[in-house]
């Protein structure tokens, strides 16, 4: 589970000193953008471990006894942390309190990448139970509304659509789409709604269709009949997922498709 909400709750009771990667030289153990909130009686996420680490909890919580404003601290990874990465690490050093919790939350999010899922399925809640923990927004899009359940990660809305493709229209710009639905009719008509996006706009970097060979042949030829050219339909996967994982298990599924939407660009 991604440990935003554990920060702004423990947020409501005492302050924090947010530490987070400012910028990087040379081999290091986390990218710029990693964070951790140091909390007096405690530690949430993480910014690579290690002697670095414990360094930047004792100087966080060094900051907190006192009244000391922003700074950017330089740790070179070298023989006087007992690292042997060879890179340097800037840290930022911030102090939040309650009133900074809904600014803080927009700023961690910020780097999300957007994901919209079209499916409430099994391999649907299996998948947003995988994206639950990594840094994707997903934004999960189904005809019908029961079938969402009661809780869903910090990082996923669900969304109603009925009809389901009406949704396309409004994905944000660079979206990852992932097409599962309960209907094989529904999983067509999104994808058509999204080659038109594509055609129109070309803002989704990646459509995903859930599916065997046999079925993206059998919709090649009625997207074909739509008018959609070849070119526009080798911008759909399908089948999706990192090759050489055969399970057929939603979870199995679950993992394999993250870990191809980890391997895209980001931008």
């Amino acid at each position: 589970m991604l440990p935003i909400k554990e920060v702004t709750s423990r947020l409501a009771s005492q302050d924090a000193v947010l530490v987070d990667v400012h910028a990087t030289a040379g081999s290091v153990p986390r990218e710029a953008g990693a964070w951790m909130a140091v909390f007096r009686d405690a530690v949430v996420g993480t910014i690579g471990g290690g002697h670095l680490e414990l360094q930047a909890i004792e100087e966080a919580r060094r900051r907190l006894s006192q009244t000391t404003g922003e700074a950017v601290l330089r740790y070179p990874l070298g023989p006087a942390l007992g690292q042997c990465c060879g890179g340097v690490v800037h840290l930022r050093f911030e102090r939040v309190t309650a009133a900074d919790a809904p600014a803080l939350v927009q700023r961690l999010q910020s780097h999300f990448v957007p994901v919209a899922l079209f499916g409430g399925g099994h391999v649907g809640k299996a998948l947003v139970r995988v994206l639950g923990t990594l840094p994707f927004a997903v934004t999960w899009i189904d005809s019908r509304d029961e079938i969402f359940p009661e809780e869903v990660p910090e990082n996923a809305q669900c969304e109603h659509s009925d009809p389901v493709q009406a949704a396309v229209a409004d994905l944000a710009p660079g979206s990852r789409v992932l097409v599962m639905s309960f209907s094989h009719a529904e999983d067509l008509d999104v994808v058509a709604a999204c080659l038109k996006r594509l055609r129109e706009r070309g803002d989704l970097p990646y459509v995903g269709l859930i599916g065997s060979k046999t079925k993206w042949a059998t919709f090649r030829h009625r997207l074909e009949e739509r008018g959609f050219t070849g070119e526009e339909l080798a911008r759909i996967t399908c089948p999706i997922g990192i090759p050489g994982i055969t399970g057929k298990e939603p979870e199995v599924i679950a993992v394999a498709v993250a870990a191809q939407l980890l391997q895209l660009p980001l931008s």
